[in-house]
């Protein structure tokens, strides 16, 4: 909807045709593609991606097979080495990337709809169910996250479908907040008065008229929700309140916590998977600033087009400064 056409009740569009100030997701995908931040971010991702998709063909068989007796350090049979109980690291580290991307992206998918459908519905609704959602949203924010995450996910059956289930339970409401307060700004523009007015139903103008103006929003949104499901997979596994039969990044630093490997100096063991949840994150993070970089001209900086000359070079170079003659005085 590139221009705003006003139409009275009748249903004959009006003479006010005003551009409609709608960012398109296009426009947003070419900014991000042309960013230098967003593709190296993208290149990591992409990498760590196919490294898990390959992972049944790089490291075949079963990832916990006990190949070797104790701990050994890298070699041209177990490039990472292997752990004290002769698992080989480099199969663990990939077949681990599966699991934790996989709940990674989950939770940032879900927990990002799950936000969207309740800060729109706030904003656009407003009275009685924007107070309702909110008190449901205050209430998820005052509880504190963490012994939240513990509780329930001791008390739930361990699993995959657990962990992403407690992750999208505590992580959408702080996201919630911030599109409620996006979409109210928007719900309150000419266009979406004009698309009330045109008789639209509530569901197409939310999400063909507020939510592409805030595809920014959602896609920073979208992309801290996925940190936060990795890292605190991560954590809760190290916990040993995951799944210990599943093999994720998460489980083979628990793993490596139990066999003792930080106190016998076998850095191999937990530093791959380590190393791989702290570049996937900052991949990410990198992503996330070029799309603030791009939505907010403040953050983008401009080198100048020509170098600037200092020192002796300066003096060189700089022209001649003449005085100019002073007034003659007037004599009386």
């Amino acid at each position: 909807m590139s221009v705003l056409d006003t139409r009275t009740a009748s249903g004959e569009r009006t003479a006010g045709a005003a551009p409609t100030p709608r960012r398109g997701r296009a426009g947003l995908l070419r900014a991000l593609l042309a960013n230098r931040k967003a593709l190296f971010g993208a290149a990591v991702l992409a990498v760590f991606v196919l490294l898990a998709v390959l992972a049944p063909v790089l490291a075949p068989g079963d990832p916990s097979k006990i190949n070797s007796a104790g701990a050994s350090e890298p070699s041209a049979a177990h490039p990472l080495g292997t752990t004290a109980k002769g698992q080989d690291v480099l199969a663990l580290t990939l077949w681990g990337a599966r699991s934790s991307l996989l709940v990674g992206f989950s939770v940032g998918l879900a927990a990002t709809a799950l936000a969207v459908l309740v800060g729109m519905a706030a904003a656009y609704f407003g009275r009685i169910t924007d107070d309702l959602l909110s008190l449901i949203t205050n209430v998820f924010l005052l509880v504190p996250g963490v012994p939240l995450l513990v509780i329930l996910a001791a008390f739930m059956p361990p699993g995959t479908t657990t962990v992403i289930l407690v992750l999208v339970i505590t992580g959408w409401a702080g996201s919630a907040r911030v599109l409620r307060a996006q979409a109210k700004s928007i719900r309150g523009k000419d266009f979406v008065a004009a698309s009330v007015v045109s008789g639209e139903r509530p569901l197409r103008i939310m999400f063909r008229e507020i939510l592409p103006n805030m595809a920014s929003v959602v896609m920073t949104t979208l992309l801290g929700c996925v940190i936060f499901g990795i890292g605190a997979q991560a954590g809760l596994e190290f916990l040993g309140l995951g799944d210990a039969s599943v093999v994720s990044w998460g489980t083979n630093l628990y793993w490596a916590g139990n066999d003792g490997a930080l106190m016998t100096g076998a850095w191999w063991v937990f530093v791959p998977s380590g190393l791989c949840i702290a570049l996937v994150a900052f991949a990410l993070a990198m992503a996330n600033y070029a799309v603030d970089e791009i939505t907010n001209p403040r953050l983008r900086t401009r080198r100048p087009k020509g170098r600037a000359v200092t020192g002796s070079r300066a003096g060189a170079h700089a022209p001649a400064v003449t005085e100019a003659p002073a007034p003659a005085r007037k004599e009386s």
